[in-house]
C-alpha cells in the first residue's frame, strides 16, 4: 500500500485545525454542563422561595379560621344561649356565620365535648367529640388551629356532600408508590377549636370550625397566582402547588394529559420516601405526574407533629432545559464560525511561512549537490544569507519575546484573578441585592394592602371600646382587638421602613451620647427593672452619622439583649475607638441564652426569627444591618449559647471637619 505524503502546509493546517477542534468541543462539553447546573441551581433556589411564600398563604387562610372561630365563640350571645340550652338560636346564628365566612363546618359541643349543634348536618347531634386532640385543648381553655385529617364516618356526621367530596379514587400514576387500597375517604382540614367561656372563664362549650381542602383548590390557585403569576410556556402553566393528603393530590393545579387537575395521582416514591417517611425537606428536580419539574416538598403536620401531608410548589423544568440548549447552540455556531475564520487565516499564513523555507531548501540542495558557492553562511547577503540572519535574529527576538509573554501572562493572571474576585462580590451583593429588592417590592405590596383595612378594624374597635361598659367581657375582647391591631400596625411599619428605607441624615454624631439617649428611653420599661446594665465608654470624637438612626439599632440590640436574658442578668456596652484602622466599635454583651450555631449565618435576614410566634418580626437586626451598611459599617456577632451574646456596631471614623463644624453652628 503506498503511502500518503503530506506536504509541510497540509500538516500545519490538519494539526493547527485538531487543536482548535478538540479544544472546541472540550469546552462546548463543559460549558453546557456549567450553564445547565448554574440554570437548575437558579431554578431551585427560587423554588424554594416560591415555597416560602406557599407556606405564607396556607398558614393566612388556617389563620382566618382561626379568627373567625375565636370571634364567635367570644360573643356573649354565644355564651348566653349556650347556657341557656337555646339550641335554635345557636343554629341560626352559627349557620350564618358559617356561610358569611364560607366555612365548610362550623360545630359547637357542650363542656364535656358532646355534640349540640351542627350547621351542615343539625338533625345529627349526640355524638362524643372530646377525644378529638384539638377539641381536648380547647376545653382546657386554649385556641389552637392546625391541619387535621377526618376519616370518613367523622365527615358523614359532619355532611354527606362532604363526604362524597373527600371521596377520590386513586389513578395510576408514573414513578409512584404501590398502594394497598385504590380510594381514599378521609379528608383533610384547616381545622379550628376555641372555649366558650362563661363570666368565670370556664369552658361551657366548645367551637371548632374548619374547611375540607380535598377538591377545594382556592389555596392552590392563590398561590399559582400570587408566586407565578400564571406565566405559561408553549401553552402549559409554568408553575404549579398541590396540597397531599399522606401521599395523594387532593388539591392541585398540575394538569393531567386530558388537561384537568390531577386528583387522585400520587406522589412519586422516591419523594414519598423522602418527605413522608423521613420528614425532610425535598428541593430537587422531580417527576410530577406525566413531566419533569423543579420542585420544592415540606411535610403538613397536625397538633401532635405527625406528618399527614405534603405542601408542594414546583416549576416545569422543560422552559430552563430548553434555555440551556439554545445556549449552547448559540454557542457551538459560533464556534463553527471561529474554526472556518481561523482555516482561513491558517492558509495564507502558512503561504507566507512556506515561501522561506522553500528557498532554503533550493539552497541546500544546491549545496548537497557539490556547489560550495551556495553554502549557507549567516555572513553572505544573498537571500539565503538574509533568511538565515533573519531566522537567527528571530530565534533572539522569540527568546525575548517569550520572556516578555510569560511576564505579561503572570501580571494578566494577576490582574484576571483579582477582576475576578471583584466581578464575584459584586455578583453576590447584586444577587442579594436583587433578593432584598424583590422581597422589599413584596412587602411593600403586602403593607400597602392591609395597612388601610388594619387602620378602619383600629377606630372602630376603639370606637367600639369607648362605647363598652368596661365590667363586660367583651370590653376585655376588645382591648385584645385593640391590641393586637397595633401590634398588626407596627409590624406594617416595620414591613415598609424595610421595602423604603429613608437615607441616613449625616450630621456630626456623638455616639456615646447616642447610646445614652436609647438607654434612656429603655431603662424606665418593665423588662428592664432587673437588668443591671455598665458601661465602659471610651473618649470618642464626634463622626458624620446619622444619630436618629443609629438610635433606633442600639435600640433594637439593646431589646434583643434584654428579651434574650428574659429580663434578669447583666448587659455590658462598650465603646472604643481602633485608631490604627480608623474605626469605632461599639459592643453589646449580654448573660443571655445565646444564639445556636445554625442560626447565627440567619439572623440578619428578613424575616427570620428564634422568638415565638407572635413576639417577633424577623424585620428588626435586618433594618439594622441595612442602616448600618450604608454607613459603610458593619455588625459582628460573637455567641455561646447558654453564655450569652456580643453584638459589635463598627462605624468608619469620619471625623466632623471645619466645614462641618461652621455649618452646624450656623444652622444653630
Amino acid at each position: 500500500m503506498r503511502q500518503v505524503i503530506l506536504s509541510l502546509r497540509t500538516k500545519f493546517i490538519l494539526s493547527f485545525l485538531a487543536v482548535i477542534i478538540i479544544g472546541g468541543l472540550i469546552s462546548l462539553i463543559i460549558g453546557s454542563r456549567l450553564v445547565r447546573n448554574t440554570l437548575i441551581a437558579q431554578a431551585q433556589l427560587k423554588v424554594k422561595h416560591d415555597l416560602a411564600a406557599a407556606w405564607m398563604v396556607f398558614n393566612e387562610k388556617l389563620n382566618d379560621i382561626r379568627q373567625i372561630v375565636t370571634l364567635t365563640a367570644s360573643r356573649e350571645s354565644i355564651v348566653e344561649a349556650l347556657r341557656g340550652g337555646n339550641s335554635n338560636l345557636l343554629l341560626r346564628y352559627l349557620n350564618r356565620v358559617r356561610t358569611d365566612f364560607g366555612l365548610d363546618i362550623l360545630t359547637m359541643t357542650d363542656s364535656s365535648g358532646k355534640v349540640i349543634v351542627r350547621t351542615r348536618n343539625p338533625q345529627v347531634v349526640g355524638d362524643d367529640q372530646s377525644q378529638d386532640e384539638l377539641i381536648k385543648l380547647a376545653l382546657k381553655g386554649s385556641v389552637v388551629a392546625y391541619p387535621q385529617i377526618i376519616s370518613g364516618e367523622q365527615l358523614l356526621l359532619e355532611g354527606a356532600d362532604l363526604a362524597a367530596q373527600a371521596f377520590i379514587e386513586f389513578i395510576p400514576t408514573l414513578r409512584a408508590a404501590p398502594r394497598a387500597q385504590n380510594f381514599e375517604s378521609r379528608g383533610l382540614v384547616l381545622k379550628a377549636a376555641a372555649a366558650v367561656l362563661d363570666e368565670r372563664h370556664h369552658p361551657v362549650g366548645v367551637l371548632y370550625g374548619a374547611i375540607l381542602l380535598n377538591r377545594n383548590y382556592e389555596i392552590v390557585d392563590r398561590i399559582k397566582e400570587i408566586v407565578f403569576k400564571g406565566e405559561k410556556y408553549k401553552g402549559r402553566d409554568v408553575g404549579t402547588a398541590t396540597i397531599f393528603l399522606d401521599d395523594l393530590r387532593i388539591s392541585t393545579n398540575v394538569r393531567n394529559e386530558k388537561g384537568e387537575r390531577a386528583i387522585g395521582t400520587l406522589l412519586s416514591a422516591e419523594v414519598k420516601r423522602a418527605v413522608l417517611d423521613e420528614g425532610k425537606a425535598w428541593i430537587d428536580r422531580a417527576f410530577v405526574v406525566n413531566d419533569w419539574y423543579i420542585t420544592a416538598y415540606e411535610p403538613i403536620k397536625n397538633v401532635e407533629g405527625q406528618i399527614i401531608g405534603i405542601l408542594y410548589v414546583g416549576m416545569l423544568e422543560k422552559p430552563y432545559i430548553d434555555t440551556a440548549n439554545r445556549l449552547m447552540l448559540t454557542f457551538t455556531a459560533m464556534a463553527s464560525l471561529c474554526v472556518l475564520f481561523l482555516f482561513i487565516i491558517l492558509y495564507f499564513s502558512t503561504t507566507q511561512i512556506i515561501r522561506p523555507l522553500q528557498k532554503m531548501v533550493v539552497a541546500t540542495q544546491e549545496i548537497a549537490r557539490g556547489d560550495l558557492s551556495h553554502k549557507v553562511e549567516i555572513k553572505t547577503r544573498d537571500e539565503l544569507g538574509i533568511l538565515a540572519a533573519s531566522f537567527n535574529e528571530m530565534i533572539e527576538q522569540l527568546r525575548r519575546a517569550n520572556e516578555e509573554l510569560i511576564e505579561w501572562g503572570r501580571t494578566l493572571e494577576k490582574k484576571v484573578e483579582e477582576r475576578t474576585k471583584e466581578l464575584t462580590e459584586m455578583q453576590a451583593k447584586l444577587l442579594q441585592s436583587e433578593k432584598l429588592a424583590s422581597l422589599g417590592k413584596l412587602a411593600a405590596g403586602v403593607a400597602h394592602e392591609i395597612n388601610n383595612p388594619l387602620g378602619a378594624i383600629l377606630i372602630y374597635s376603639h370606637l367600639l371600646l369607648e362605647e363598652t361598659p368596661k365590667n363586660t367581657p367583651s370590653y376585655e375582647n376588645l382591648k385584645k382587638i385593640v391590641k393586637e391591631t397595633s401590634r398588626c400596625k407596627d409590624i406594617v411599619k416595620r414591613l415598609l421602613e424595610f421595602a423604603r428605607p429613608k437615607e441616613p441624615e449625616m450630621v456630626p454624631t456623638d455616639i456615646n451620647e447616642t447610646v445614652d439617649r436609647a438607654l434612656g428611653i429603655l431603662e424606665k420599661q418593665a423588662l428592664f427593672q432587673n437588668i443591671i446594665i455598665k458601661k465602659e465608654y471610651d473618649q470618642l470624637p464626634r463622626i458624620i452619622a446619622d444619630p436618629s438612626q443609629l438610635q433606633q439599632v442600639f435600640m433594637n440590640i439593646i431589646i434583643n439583649a434584654a428579651e434574650a436574658m428574659n429580663g434578669q442578668g447583666t448587659l455590658t456596652i462598650k465603646t472604643s475607638l481602633d485608631l490604627e484602622h480608623q474605626k469605632i466599635k461599639i459592643a453589646f454583651t449580654d448573660t443571655g441564652h445565646g444564639i445556636r450555631p445554625e442560626d447565627l449565618s440567619r439572623i440578619f435576614e428578613p424575616f427570620f426569627t428564634t422568638k415565638e410566634v407572635g413576639k417577633g418580626t424577623g424585620l428588626g437586626l435586618a433594618i439594622s444591618y441595612s442602616i448600618i451598611q450604608k454607613h459603610q459599617g458593619t455588625i459582628e456577632v460573637q455567641s455561646q449559647v447558654g453564655r450569652g451574646s456580643t453584638f459589635t456596631v463598627i462605624l468608619p471614623l469620619r471625623r466632623e471637619s471645619s466645614d462641618d463644624g461652621k455649618n452646624s453652628n450656623s444652622n444653630n
